[in-house]
């Protein structure tokens, strides 16, 4: 495995990248997956907009942020010099927030309420953009009190009211697994979650950080979302 890099480093980053992109190959051969079913999202949190910027570099197209205030200044600095990455916003989205991320974002991996669709109905004709936003509902599936995501119980109401929204297209299911010593203690997280999307006829699983992203696909994860492995540790 690649050693972790110091923050904001970008001189391994394309190797950095390659390892977690192989690790991804042999988590797919393990499950008898085609590799093209799994989006890698860079997540670029803390990092500056030039390590962001090497990441495209290096071949990632997808980059992640889960706070607003980072999101909307590092994808305008990299908009102005050209580069335009997909930017997917994975973090708990506050409705004041809404109007920030929108213009910048092609996913939104959080959507945990039926105020934030409103919210984003609200706001979504000031968008420029083709169609509507993919979504995923995040669902709290081991039931963690720190964490955000609706219980299991209420994703039926849930993807009900995202479903009929012009605004959104729901993609799938989201998840955060609990921090665990062993990767292999949340893989009934993870294949909980895909049970529960397949009951209610959705593909897209958003699942799967740097410490468990093989566990992940081999759940049937769709999209892994992965930080220090790529960028080495926070700012």
């Amino acid at each position: 495995m690649t050693a972790p890099a110091s923050p904001g480093s970008t001189t391994d980053l394309p190797s950095r990248l390659a390892a977690v992109r192989g690790r991804i190959r042999a988590a797919c051969e393990r499950a008898g997956r085609d590799p093209t079913e799994v989006t890698l999202v860079g997540v670029s949190k803390t990092h500056p907009p030039a390590v962001a910027r090497a990441a495209v570099a290096a071949g990632l197209a997808d980059l992640g942020e889960n706070r607003a205030q980072e999101l909307a200044p590092k994808a305008e600095a990299l908009t102005a010099e050209g580069v335009q990455p997909r930017w997917h916003f994975i973090g708990h989205l506050q409705r004041n927030k809404v109007r920030d991320v929108l213009p910048h974002i092609a996913a939104l991996h959080s959507v945990a309420s039926e105020r934030l669709v409103d919210e984003v109905e609200r706001r979504f004709e000031r968008r420029d953009a083709p169609g509507p936003l993919p979504c995923y509902i995040e669902v709290n599936v081991a039931g963690e009190t720190s964490k955000e995501g609706i219980p299991p119980s209420e994703v039926e109401v849930l993807l009900r009211r995202a479903s009929a929204s012009t605004a959104l297209r729901v993609e799938g299911l989201m998840t955060v697994a609990p921090r665990v010593s062993r990767p292999e203690e949340v893989r009934p997280v993870f294949r909980a979650l895909r049970e529960l999307a397949a009951a209610h006829g959705l593909a897209g699983l958003s699942m799967g950080m740097t410490d468990d992203f093989e566990v992940a696909i081999e759940e049937g994860a769709t999209v892994v979302r992965v930080g220090r492995a790529i960028f080495g540790e926070r700012q």
